[in-house]
């Protein structure tokens, strides 16, 4: 999927244009291939460094490794987590994102918050792909490894947390940090997805519209 128009608003959007938003700044509707790079560039190092553990103990466990995480971040975040995205109601089969740029999107948008059941099935992957390596540091004697390991992944998600998830559409995710006015701003331009979203205590949903996106 090509990346976003960065003069057209999103799918999700009810605005015509994109002048004077005032989600502007404060939130990342749109993105380029350098956000891409920048994402990766951040998150790869742990995978080679996890995968390179493995493979001193092996070439299965790197396979085992690569298949899981292949799982994980290709189908099953893409099911419990990115399909409540905005960027998911976008035209095409690949999902267009700063983070899963490409995947293929084989389920219905699911606009709204995350079940608790795809909340423990998304933190239970996400342990499952960075523990699996460490036992391989330990058997190997690799203790630089593992403190590279843990090093590049810490720097990792405290630069995911304060540099994208503070800007991040996707709501559901139990990983985002957008403040309330943000959000509140967003989903005033965003109707489709406001009215899956309900304040809290079951308060008075913010713009109660039928979603254009769903099936009748």
């Amino acid at each position: 999927m090509p990346f976003p128009d960065p003069t057209i608003p999103i799918a999700s959007c009810s605005a015509t244009s994109c002048d004077d938003c005032p989600v502007s700044g404060r939130l990342h509707c749109h993105f380029q291939l350098e956000d891409l790079l920048y994402f990766l560039l951040l998150c790869l190092p742990g995978f080679i460094v996890g995968g390179t553990g493995l493979l001193l103990l092996g070439i299965w466990p790197l396979v085992v490794y690569v298949i899981l995480s292949i799982g994980f971040f290709g189908f099953l975040e893409i099911r419990v987590m990115c399909s409540h995205c905005p960027h998911y109601a976008e035209d095409g089969v690949t999902l267009g994102c700063w983070a899963n740029h490409g995947s293929p999107k084989l389920w219905k948008y699911r606009p709204g918050p995350m079940t608790r059941i795809e909340k423990i099935w998304f933190f239970s992957g996400l342990v499952v792909i960075y523990v699996f390596p460490v036992p391989a540091f330990f058997l190997t004697d690799t203790w630089f490894l593992l403190a590279l390991y843990v090093a590049v992944n810490t720097v990792f998600f405290m630069i995911l947390r304060y540099s994208f998830c503070i800007k991040c559409i996707n709501f559901a995710c139990p990983l985002n940090t957008v403040d309330q006015v943000s959000r509140d701003l967003f989903l005033q331009r965003n109707p489709s997805v406001a009215c899956h979203w309900k304040k809290e205590k079951g308060e008075k949903i913010l713009t109660p519209q039928k979603d254009p996106y769903l099936p009748n």
